[in-house]
């Protein structure tokens, strides 16, 4: 089965297949290169109270209503990009975030972008990190990311062994959908990022 055909499953299901795939970046002329080890699931309208698609389909949301295999790239609290990958049919909103990776090729690149970072293990250690490493911006919302040509690119791996994942509920998710145990990370991961309730 081709890559882009694993990503029309829902989001739940597809943000497992996610784990150790390899995310390229090529931004500003400089190659970073990251395993992906954290991500979180987010379903449709109607469906998900804690996704962005939960109303309607928006300006800001739109990429999330596919086609499957785009970016969906959003900025929250007036200061970061997150980055998701869009799964599901065209027109069935579903996106898995990006929380957390190992950068694997491009080090030098990925701190000078992240001078604050303590050590490496902390470089994409959280969605806002993982973009700030990769150069990730706006302007990548809805582009392709099996695109051979693209600035962003990500290639999967064989799923990993049911016994490497971790499952919890998602980080800072309040309401109604603060239980859904749609949080996947490697365990024994030091990248991972720390679980966080959401503030009350």
């Amino acid at each position: 089965m081709a890559a882009i055909d694993l990503l029309r499953g829902h989001a739940a299901d597809v943000a497992p297949l996610l784990l150790g795939a390899i995310l390229t970046s090529d931004v500003g002329g400089r190659r970073v290169r990251l395993r992906i080890t954290e991500v979180e699931a987010y379903g449709g309208a109607g469906e998900d109270p804690g996704s962005h698609a939960f109303r309607r389909q928006t300006p800001r949301n739109a990429a999330m209503f596919g086609p499957p295999g785009r970016a969906y790239v959003y900025f929250t609290y007036g200061m970061h990009w997150c980055l998701n990958v869009v799964t599901r049919p065209e027109g069935a909103a579903g996106a898995v975030l990006l929380r957390a990776g190992e950068v694997v090729e491009g080090l030098d690149a990925a701190r000078s972008r992240r001078p604050s970072a303590g050590s490496d293990r902390d470089l994409a250690r959280g969605p806002a990190r993982l973009t700030t490493v990769l150069g990730v911006t706006g302007d990548l919302d809805g582009s392709s990311l099996f695109w051979s040509r693209g600035r962003l690119r990500l290639a999967l791996v064989d799923p990993i062994d049911g016994s490497r994942m971790g499952i919890s509920a998602r980080t800072g998710v309040g309401g109604a959908g603060a239980g859904t145990p749609w949080r996947f990370y490697l365990t024994e991961e030091p990248t991972v990022s720390p679980y966080r309730r959401a503030a009350r």
